[in-house]
C-alpha cells in the first residue's frame, strides 16, 4: 500500500494514509522525499518547497493559502494554512 495520495498534477501536497515517522521516506511521481517530522494519518504533507502566499493543492482544488514559508517533506496543516474554503472574503 502506498503511503501516501497524490490526485492531480497540480497538487503540492498529498495526503497520508497511514502516519508517517520523522525521517521516513515517501515516492511522489517517482521522487523521493524524506518527511520532515511525524505526520499522523490523513494529515498532509508539502511535496515541493512553499512560500508564505502560495496557494496550496490537494485533490486538484485550492484548499487555502500558506500563512508561513514550508520546506518540502513539512507538515501541512492549520498551523501554517489559512483555509478559502467556505469563506466569502476569500
Amino acid at each position: 500500500m502506498n503511503k501516501v495520495l497524490k490526485i492531480d498534477e497540480k497538487d503540492n501536497v498529498v495526503t497520508c494514509l497511514k502516519a508517517i515517522k520523522k525521517g521516513e521516506t515517501i515516492n511522489v511521481d517517482g521522487r523521493e522525499i524524506i518527511v520532515n517530522e511525524d505526520i499522523g494519518r490523513f494529515h498532509k504533507i508539502a511535496i515541493k518547497d512553499l512560500k508564505k502566499g502560495d496557494l496550496v493543492y490537494k485533490y486538484g482544488q485550492v484548499i487555502g493559502d500558506m500563512t508561513q514559508d514550508a520546506k518540502e517533506g513539512d507538515f501541512i496543516h492549520t498551523h501554517n494554512v489559512e483555509s478559502t474554503r467556505g469563506r466569502g472574503d476569500k
